[in-house]
């Protein structure tokens, strides 16, 4: 079985190789890169992979490599591989970093980019992926195999669309959180503990995520079905219309967008 090689080891990488192990990969045909010490233990202890200080040799042998350090340690992470990794297929996880500079700096053209968010770390993710145009299809489909146990996967055509994938989905999470905050603040207003207003937060979260996505109607019309006028919703979402908080929302999605532009003309022009 050809060698999978991590350039890596933290969360996102390490969710990425858990779901492998889970889902049949001989743990031996996985290797990983980090110089931390602790790291690299941890590793091997939870999943049986191996693991390297530094790269070598060894990742000749490697048909896919994934990206999986911050962005600003790219460039000194590329150049110890770059001599025998530029026939392997890569895989970025990396925010910011362009698929040119990859390019340049390990001498692959194979290159899919993805932007995964937090919940991959228990296979609830959603990725976006780009794939340069020397990736082929088999090429798609083993880059999809590797991420699915992290969660759903979503091809976009054009590189620049990471950056509203980014905005959306990939930093999503803490929006959510957000709102999940503010919710429990009101319920401590409102005389409730704060475990309290965490249980009914999040189990309505997970509730209505869920009926949205089994039902065959828009998330307007769901709304619209559980708002009667002069009721409790409807004075709660028309204090939310008051406070602008749908456009509010929208701006704060094309700031994170313009920001991760930026972050991509930083590391990876």
């Amino acid at each position: 079985m050809d060698n999978i090689v991590f350039i890596g080891g933290g969360n996102m990488a390490s969710a990425i190789v858990g779901g492998l192990v889970k889902s049949g990969r001989t743990a031996a045909s996985i290797v990983v890169v980090d110089p931390g010490e602790a790291q690299r233990d941890k590793l091997r202890a939870d999943f049986g992979v191996r693991t390297l200080a530094a790269a070598d040799a060894t990742l000749a042998g490697a048909a896919l490599v994934v990206w999986a350090v911050k962005p600003q340690l790219f460039q000194p992470a590329a150049a110890p591989c770059a001599p025998f990794v530029g026939q392997a297929l890569h895989l970025s996880v990396m925010a910011g970093i362009r698929s040119d500079a990859i390019a340049r700096a390990t001498g692959g053209e194979r290159i899919v980019r993805s932007m995964p968010n937090t919940p991959a770390l228990i296979g609830k993710g959603i990725a976006g992926l780009f794939a340069r145009s020397a990736v082929t299809t088999a090429d798609r489909a083993q880059v999809e195999a590797v991420l699915s146990p992290t969660g759903q996967t979503l091809w976009v055509a054009r590189e620049e669309d990471l950056d509203a994938v980014t905005a959306l989905s990939g930093s999503g999470p803490a929006y959510v959180f957000y709102f999940v905050e503010a919710m429990m603040q009101a319920a401590r207003d409102m005389g409730l503990t704060t475990e309290q207003g965490k249980q009914l937060a999040l189990a309505t979260f997970a509730g209505a995520t869920s009926l949205a996505q089994a039902s065959s109607e828009s998330p307007e019309v769901l709304r619209e079905r559980v708002t009667s006028k002069g009721g409790t919703t409807y004075a709660a979402l028309m204090s939310l219309e008051a406070s602008g908080v749908k456009p509010a929302i929208v701006q704060a999605l094309r700031a994170a967008q313009q920001r991760a532009r930026e972050l991509g003309d930083e590391f990876g022009s």
